[in-house]
């Protein structure tokens, strides 16, 4: 999403687990465009927080509304949506993967151009987008904010090519990295997949109007008709006169996110035609088949809530009884205060609290979707502990993240991953469990409906759990590069 160094977003009510990335939405040919838009923007809040905004056009003038903060706070007012006029509009839901999380990064990014006004949304990361704004600085270009979005823009705008489409295929074409994005001009909206089909986007309908957005869930909101996902490397052109489908790239194995299944994606979503929940269950089962502790234990405890659909899918493979042993606070939101010290350790509970009477005196198993750094699972051990459970064993329905991502998601450098420095054995004591397993990344694969990973052909970018990193790293090669060989200071 942005370049430069991560912001320090962390405060006392927030895992340190991955964040989630961004969300897109655009429609096209509906009354009440932007009202529409406001909606699926809220059901695609998960996919970040930080800043949200939404582009509308009326047939003669685009209208916008950004703001920092989440949907409710910038768009949920009636005077706001009285002013984002128009039959068509994109929307965005920021959370920065780098760089600073500044006004001038909110999207929807807005241009003019000779041919007119023009609007792009963008979820995902371009791999050689530091080195494309260097060579676009270089040649002249003046930037107005620190987003791989902008970086985009400005091709559109050096391409001489003659028609916005062609433009945009140019700038696309010099771009690496993972990407869904949604366009919206003064005749259309437009939809692009990355060519390994990485970051998600689907199309659907309501009434005589044509939606995308980044999940199927926020058709739902609207009572809009899921219809498919957008095809990897697919570019979609609707305007008055339907639906246009353009693949102008070189056709690649796909590459889908594998995470989107495990935690991103909400659970009643579809994506690439498997329901999420239930990929989740999978996940669970296969997990349960793979590291069930041998003296067995007593009960299923979900760390909620995206450990839930996996500890669901876990109890019923093993028999072992499902409990919430684990309460969350759903009403407290993501600032409190500045906190001390003391305050910071206990922030856990401010969102978790132990339902003591599931767990004390048992043997319990905790299922959550990853581990990270480590910091949030030692607070929710030590809560099982406090509350009283006689064993504690946790087992994580992802493989170890030993690599951070690099593909629109925010994860911690690799120093700052307990799995790249620690096997699970080390980190079981880290934590303070019993016992601690991970699925493997076979019985990932299995539980996707394969038969393993295709290490020679993976199905999915796993690239966090293995390293094998589909799309080439160009900034952070660049960068290492010059940390081996600095240039002298003139």
């Amino acid at each position: 999403m942005a370049r430069g160094v991560r912001p320090n977003h962390a405060t006392i009510l927030e895992d340190e687990g991955p964040r989630e990335e961004c969300a897109v939405f655009g429609i096209y040919g509906a009354d009440e465009a932007s009202a529409h838009t406001t909606l699926g923007l809220h059901a695609l809040q998960h996919r970040g927080q930080e800043a949200t905004g939404i582009v509308s056009f009326d047939g003669k003038r685009f209208h916008a509304q950004r703001g920092v903060g989440e949907v409710g706070t910038v768009l949920n007012k009636e005077d706001v949506i009285e002013r984002l006029v128009g039959h068509a509009a994109i929307g965005h839901n920021r959370y920065a993967t780098t760089g600073e999380g500044a006004v001038h990064n909110i999207q929807p990014l807005f241009a003019e151009f000779a041919f007119g006004g023009f609007a792009i949304a963008h979820n995902g990361n371009l791999t050689n987008a530091q080195a494309l704004h260097d060579r676009l600085v270089h040649g002249g270009s003046l930037f107005q904010s620190t987003t791989d979005t902008e970086v985009i823009v400005h091709l559109i705008a050096r391409s001489m090519r003659s028609t916005l489409v062609d433009r945009l295929v140019d700038a696309l074409h010099q771009v690496e990295g993972a990407y869904s994005l949604v366009a919206l001009s003064q005749k259309k909206l437009i939809g692009v997949r990355d060519p390994l089909g990485i970051r998600p986007l689907v199309l659907g309908r309501l009434g005589d109007a044509h939606i995308m957005a980044s999940e199927s869930c926020a058709f739902d909101i609207i009572g809009a008709e899921f219809i498919r996902d957008v095809e990897p490397g697919e570019l979609l052109v609707i305007d008055e006169s339907g639906i246009t489908s353009l693949f102008p790239f070189a056709k690649q194995p796909s590459r889908f996110c594998v995470f989107e299944y495990i935690y991103f994606a909400r659970p009643d979503s579809v994506m690439e035609g498997r329901g999420v929940y239930e990929a989740r269950k999978r996940i669970g089962a296969e997990l349960a088949a793979e590291s069930h502790p041998e003296g067995g234990a007593d009960v299923i405890v979900p760390v909620p809530d995206s450990g839930v659909p996996a500890a669901i899918g876990y109890a019923a493979a093993s028999g072992v009884p499902f409990e919430y042993g684990i309460i969350r606070n759903h009403y407290v939101g993501r600032t409190f205060i500045e906190p001390t010290a003391q305050i910071r350790h206990l922030g856990v509970k401010l969102k978790h609290n132990a339902n003591r009477s599931m767990v004390e005196g048992k043997r319990i198993i905790l299922v959550d979707d990853s581990i990270v750094r480590g910091t949030t699972s030692r607070k929710i051990v030590e809560m099982m502990r406090s509350a009283g459970a006689k064993e504690i064993h946790m087992r994580i329905s992802s493989p170890p993240t030993a690599n951070p991502c690099y593909y629109g998601i925010d994860t911690p450098e690799k120093d700052d991953l307990i799995a790249a420095r620690l096997d699970p054995a080390g980190i079981a004591k880290e934590i303070g469990a019993d016992s601690l397993a991970f699925i493997s990344i076979d019985g990932l694969y299995r539980a996707m409906g394969k038969d393993g990973r295709d290490n020679a052909a993976p199905a999915f970018c796993d690239a966090c759990f293995t390293g094998d990193y589909p799309i080439r790293l160009i900034d952070r090669d660049n960068k290492k590069a010059a940390k081996r060989d600095p240039k002298p200071i003139a």
